[in-house]
């Protein structure tokens, strides 16, 4: 592997989704790949790609038919509403008007609310996904004058949607909740993610506190949220974002030692070819495209954020190439969690290695087989028992209850959040 972007953003870019809407010549690209004579190690890596590519982005569909989900909720009605911002700093990578930051707001909702199926995309695969109840474009609830609020990141090429079910629980219990699609990164645009979005990882960070700057001048949101109560939580290469707004910085020739160093396999170093390909025109790119080109000169601004007081990653990715002075001077409370049994970020390399350099962090390794996957949709017994893609999307290893990590998981993110804010 010579090109330094594809060290840069190997474990990063495993967290790929298949939602309905990718790009035929996305999907063409990664059968080709699939079915290329490689070796057995990089076939084993292409299915785990697309595993997770499958799993995280069966949440773009609609929220209708609420499911019984197993776990424990309030009574409090939740609201959802989108937004179309924009950072009218930073163009769209096709060089047409400022760069979009598509929104998906949840957040507790006035009592009464009526509950209805938001139009979020393809009705055709609701039946295996678990839904939510929620009150679409309802009035936020008076309950408190002034709300917390938690910025959301999702994983690559993944949807602001991915991580509806902690959205949600965080909602009902009196959290405003915005998760931004990250342009050119997402499965949710039309024509699928691009490769700009695949090899410019610094613009996540910079998208979420744009975000908190957006949310805060909303006229129906701003005046109802506490500008000192400010947290963000993300899951994959969302974690690895949420890290950077505490101040982690990203060094690829970092992950380019590392790999040069260390003869064990590891998902730092080793990428499917439908990756490489994506990575590959993202470097020619550089060469000609100016959006690009403006994008690669704010490559290494530093994307700490003040105004967030504690972060929450879940299986962060792209762990050995946050340098170690960075995570050594992180102040902030910090809070990760991890399967012991992830295979795609292992905990070693990425989620350890984070904890034990940040000296305010707390590290929660979730035993048994829980992976990377499992913090992906709940699935109906429908989901479960579909073929071909539906027996990759639902399956957990034996002994996994889905329903329960994530209700783990909502029950560390809760009382840490509450911990840190209850200070302020």
């Amino acid at each position: 592997m010579d090109s330094l972007t594809d060290l840069a953003f190997g474990a990063g870019l495993l967290d790929l989704q298949f939602p309905a809407g990718l790009s035929s010549a996305f999907i063409a690209q990664a059968e080709q790949g699939a079915n290329s004579p490689k070796t057995f190690q990089a076939k084993t890596w292409f299915r785990g790609f697309l595993l997770s590519l499958l799993l995280l982005g069966s949440t773009f569909i609609p929220l209708a038919n609420a499911q019984e989900i197993g776990r424990k909720q309030n009574d409090a009605t939740v609201g959802v509403v989108q937004r179309a911002f924009v950072d009218e700093n930073r163009s769209n990578w096709q060089g047409t008007g400022p760069r979009p930051l598509a929104t998906i707001i949840w957040y507790p909702a006035a009592p009464g609310a009526k509950l209805k199926a938001p139009n979020f995309g393809a009705p055709q695969l609701q039946q295996f996904f678990v839904s939510y109840p929620l009150a679409e474009d309802a009035a936020l609830s008076g309950k408190q004058k002034k709300y917390p609020l938690v910025v959301l990141s999702h994983g690559n090429t993944s949807s602001a949607l991915s991580l509806d079910w902690f959205g949600y629980y965080l909602a009902s219990h009196g959290y405003v909740v915005a998760a931004v699609n990250h342009h050119g990164n997402t499965a949710a645009e039309a024509g699928g993610p691009i490769p700009q979005g695949f090899g410019a990882q610094w613009e996540r960070p910079k998208d979420l506190s744009i975000l908190i700057d957006r949310m805060l001048g909303d006229p129906v949101f701003g005046p109802h949220i506490d500008a000192d109560r400010i947290v963000a939580a993300g899951h994959s290469s969302g974690g690895a974002t949420v890290l950077e707004l505490a101040g982690a910085v990203f060094d690829p020739d970092q992950i380019q030692a590392f790999c040069k160093s260390h003869e064990v396999d590891d998902p730092n170093c080793n990428l499917p070819p439908v990756i490489q390909n994506q990575l590959s025109q993202f470097e020619a790119l550089k060469k000609t495209d100016a959006v690009v080109q403006a994008s690669v000169k704010r490559s290494h601004l530093p994307y700490s954020d003040p105004r967030v007081k504690a972060v929450f990653a879940m299986a962060p990715a792209l762990g050995v190439g946050d340098t170690d002075a960075s995570l050594k001077s992180i102040r902030i409370p910090v809070y990760i969690v991890v399967g012991r049994a992830d295979n795609v970020t292992p905990p070693a390399t990425n989620a350890e290695r984070i904890a034990n350099l940040i000296p305010t962090s707390t590290l929660t390794l979730l035993p048994g087989m829980v992976g990377h996957a499992t913090f992906g949709s709940l699935c109906t017994p429908a989901g479960v028992k579909s073929p071909d893609w539906g027996s990759w999307v639902c399956h957990d290893e034996e002994g996994v209850n889905r329903a329960r990590v994530h209700e783990q998981t909502e029950e560390l993110a809760l009382p840490f959040f509450q911990s840190v804010l209850a200070a302020k």
